[in-house]
Formats: structure tokens, sequence, C-alpha cells
């Protein structure tokens, strides 16, 4: 049977996906995990069937068969007209009353604080922002590449280190000890080498996310082009956050700017360092901090704010993803 104040959460990423069934009262019946949520490679439907394995486990094991609110943050919804298609889909499958989604990077926002207010930045295998004010109100980017300005994620960084890396080595560009720590990596010799290695997929493509880590080491040990990238890094995130301050009329109020994604949750010192320091000397009231709970607690929190659940509501669901952090 259905349940008439009980959420469906959904944080769908490109990876994984990790879904839960969530009741007015912030209690936590069910999770279940499941793979990846790609639209743009297999398509809607396909990838909404991928979805409905791992609701169909969570809705059984928590003795429901539909809810009345479908709470789901999910990736490639990068657009407002995406959502929108996104949400139809969803809502014919028939699992929940009512059906709300948003971009995925709004699951890590909510997640992180205690009211929907703030901005998040996150770097992950991209780059995007958004921020929330209590009022509705939204501050986004469109977040798809080159084409809609964006710079940085871990895809983009391998990449500059592998340009900067190959102008070093053919005489180009400026000396680099990327040169010889990304090909390294891969336990080849040279950056042609390397080139060859990934031109002919010798390689696989996906790997060459490998080499963001070894950037980050290579600049900590002192490499001024490393350096360089990743102070790049430091700047574009301390500017998608200005822009999304300013935008909500945040900039001078206190104010949580959340960080989030693999690349931000690393630790990398230097990255840190030089986004705290430009954020302080631009918004100095903002309170910096890594995101560290599960963003499926962001997508159950939009969830129980769209179901206006009070304050303890949200405190016990948040519990059961903070008091065990391991849980999926």
């Amino acid at each position: 049977m259905g349940l008439t104040s009980t959420v469906l959460a959904v944080d769908a990423g490109n990876s994984k996906t990790d879904v839960a069934v969530v009741t007015a009262a912030g209690e936590v019946l069910a999770t279940a995990r499941g793979g990846g949520f790609r639209p743009p490679s297999v398509g809607v439907p396909a990838a909404l069937d991928a979805l409905a394995e791992p609701v169909a486990r969570a809705f059984a094991d928590a003795g429901v068969t539909s809810v009345a609110h479908v709470s789901a943050c999910l990736a490639n919804a990068d657009l407002p007209v995406e959502e929108e298609r996104l949400a139809t889909a969803l809502a014919a499958r028939g699992w929940g009353a009512s059906v709300e989604v948003r971009n995925d990077t709004f699951a890590i926002l909510r997640a992180g604080v205690a009211e929907p207010r703030g901005v998040a930045v996150v770097c992950g295998a991209g780059i995007n922002c958004v921020g929330m004010r209590p009022d509705g109100r939204t501050a986004r980017f469109p977040a798809l590449g080159r084409i809609s300005g964006d710079w940085g994620g871990g895809w983009g960084l391998a990449e500059e280190a592998l340009w900067h890396a190959a102008r070093a080595e053919d005489g180009r560009g400026g000396p680099t000890a990327l040169a010889r720590t990304l090909p390294a990596h891969f336990g080849l010799p040279t950056m042609y080498a390397l080139i060859e290695a990934l031109h002919l997929e010798h390689i696989d493509h996906d790997r060459r996310h490998e080499l963001t880590p070894v950037l980050f080491t290579t600049a900590a040990g002192g490499d001024a082009v490393a350096r360089a990238i990743v102070a790049r890094l430091a700047e574009e995130v301390a500017v998608m956050a200005t822009v999304a301050l300013t935008r909500l009329e945040l900039l001078d109020e206190e104010t949580p700017v959340l960080l989030g994604g693999s690349v931000l949750a690393a630790g990398h010192a230097l990255l840190d360092d030089g986004i705290h320091a430009l954020l302080t000397a631009r918004a100095p009231k903002v309170g910096v901090r890594v995101v560290t709970a599960r963003p499926v607690l962001g997508a159950a929190l939009l969830g129980l704010d769209r179901l206006g659940a009070g304050a303890a509501a949200r405190e016990r669901a948040r519990g059961y993803w903070e008091l065990s952090g391991k849980r999926h």
C-alpha cells in the first residue's frame, strides 16, 4: 500500500544512485543503491528502468507501493526544461502523488545546511554551482562545459595538465614536472608515449581522470605550472560562489558556502587555502565548509521541506545518515 505522508528521496549520479523511503516524521524506512543515471547515453526510458530497480527494493523493504512525494536530485538534469521532462517521466511511473526533480547539486547543498539557504559548489567530473533561499529563489548555472562558460572539473583539469605537459616536452611551452609525472603514472617514459597510448586507446579513455590527483601531487611538490592550474580552479570556485551569492542578495550576509564532489572533498591544501582566501576577501561573512553527508540526505530534506515537515523530522532524517556515515 502507499503512505500518504512519505517521501521517496533519490540522489542519482553518473556512477551510482541512492534512494530512500522517509516518513514525514523523518524516519528512514528503507534505503537501496543502484547504478549510474545516464539519460544522455542510454535515453530517459532506459535510465528510468535502471532507477526502478533500487526503487522497487526500497519500496519492498519499506512495505509501500507508492509515496506522497518523490524528491529526485538527478545528474544530467542541467536545465529547467530537462528537470521538467524528467519530472513528467517520473510521474508516469506512478511512484508518488507528486514529483519534483532538481539537479543533483541541490542535494549536496541541502544536505549541508539546516535550512534551504546557502550556496554549493561541486567539482567532481565537472563543475557546478547552485544557491537557494527559503523563499524558493534559486541561483544556478547551465553547467554544460565550455559552451556554457565552465572551466574546471576533474576531466577538465586532466586535459589542462596534459596540454601543458605535451607543450613542455616538445618545446612549445615552458618546463613543468607534469611532463614527467603524468606519463609515469601509467608506467610510460615520455609524454609522447602517453599521447600515443591515449590516442590509440591502449589506455582506456575513462582512465584520464586518474591524472587529476597526479596534478595536485605535482602542484604540492612546488611545480609552478601545476600550481597555476590549481590556483585557477580556486578562482573558478570562488567566482561561481560569489556570483550565486550576489544573485540571491546574500553576499553581505552570514551564509554557508558548501564544497562537494571528489575534487573539492579530497583535502588538497593548496586548493582549499586558495578558495578560503578568495572567498574571505570577496564575501567576509560566508562560512566555507566541505559537505560530508550523503547527498541522498539532501534529496530527503528537500522532500520533507515540500511536505512541510518540522525541524524535529529534519533532524531525525539527518541523524540517520550523519550518525551512520558508512551506511551506503
